[in-house]
């Protein structure tokens, strides 16, 4: 049974994690080799905890469930029942943490990726008993969505992947575990295959930007959220489908390469919030605003789809 827990890199969505598995009775040691990573993850830990406070999502009644921080690995990883690596998407600085952590954890310890996308399969390539490796991938940000995506790789045990599913399931969550180790998974590859789309028609001219998202988030994705694609395909009519896929597939983007537009901008160092500038200008004072604003938003569509309000 998985009781004890570490986190090892805070980033953007460690404290998330961190705050939804001890609302889910769990403890977690959080870890960071920057102490200024730590600090802001303490504040964003505090956040996190009145987001799962709104989406009524309760700490155990019995006492359980706690999140402490370090910057000792040794001291995160110490008993702990399963590792969830969450450090950059470098397949080295990921092999360099498990590298670090084979020797001082048991040889039964489960150790989950938190990747992006990087196939399992290459990731444990690097660690001793691949057989305990998977991939445990959370959707920013983690304290609200529920969805996680469990993928195992060319070697992962079959129960590996059976006790996190329901490591997911028993704190409330909704566990999907991708059949094949493919990269991106299937919740990027989806929303991927959407922004090449939506880039290439901004960038072509079709549609501005703000335009772009209003189709989108009052269009298809307002829908989504309600009725999944393939059930959308269902309430359509393949029938519809069949005749206009049978000429808009043609036309669609398939560019293999990054468009210009965004070359650009990074090549600016426009990198979108956390520099001020990107598809859109973002003024300091208004960025935390925006944030908390969007966070209050995805609780309230929450809590509609769980049929709570």
């Amino acid at each position: 049974m998985i009781r004890h827990i570490a986190i090892i890199g805070l980033g953007t969505m460690g404290p998330g994690m961190a705050a939804r598995l001890a609302r889910g009775g769990l403890d977690v040691v959080a870890y960071d080799v920057a102490p200024a990573a730590i600090e802001r993850a303490r504040t964003m830990l505090g956040i996190a905890e009145s987001v799962l406070d709104d989406l009524a999502i309760a700490a155990p009644q019995d006492g359980s469930g706690s999140v402490c921080f370090t910057d000792d690995i040794a001291d995160a990883v110490a008993g702990a029942d399963l590792v969830i690596e969450n450090v950059p998407e470098d397949i080295a600085i990921k092999a360099e943490v498990y590298r670090t952590i084979d020797g001082l954890i048991a040889p039964e310890t489960i150790v989950a990726s938190d990747t992006s996308g990087i196939p399992i399969t290459k990731l444990q390539a690097h660690i001793s008993h691949p057989r305990r490796m998977v991939g445990m991938h959370w959707s920013n940000p983690p304290h609200i969505i529920p969805m996680i995506e469990v993928i195992g790789g060319a070697e992962t045990a079959p129960e590996t992947v059976a006790t996190i599913r329901e490591l997911i399931r028993s704190i409330g969550l909704l566990p999907v575990v991708v059949k094949k180790d493919v990269p991106g998974f299937v919740e990027n590859r989806v929303l991927y295959a959407l922004l090449r789309e939506a880039v290439d028609l901004v960038e072509r001219g079709v549609i501005e930007p703000e335009d772009l998202d209003t189709c989108v988030s009052w269009g298809i994705g307002y829908k989504i959220a309600v009725v999944g694609p393939m059930a959308l395909l269902d309430m359509a009519g393949l029938d519809i489908y069949k005749s206009v896929s049978s000429f808009l597939n043609a036309d669609l983007s398939n560019r293999a390469d990054v468009a210009q537009m965004v070359l650009e901008k990074t090549d600016a160092s426009k990198f979108g919030i956390k520099s001020g500038e990107g598809i859109f200008s973002y003024k300091p004072e208004k960025t935390k605003a925006l944030q908390g604003e969007r966070a209050k938003k995805l609780v309230a569509v929450r809590r509609i789809l769980e049929g709570k309000d």
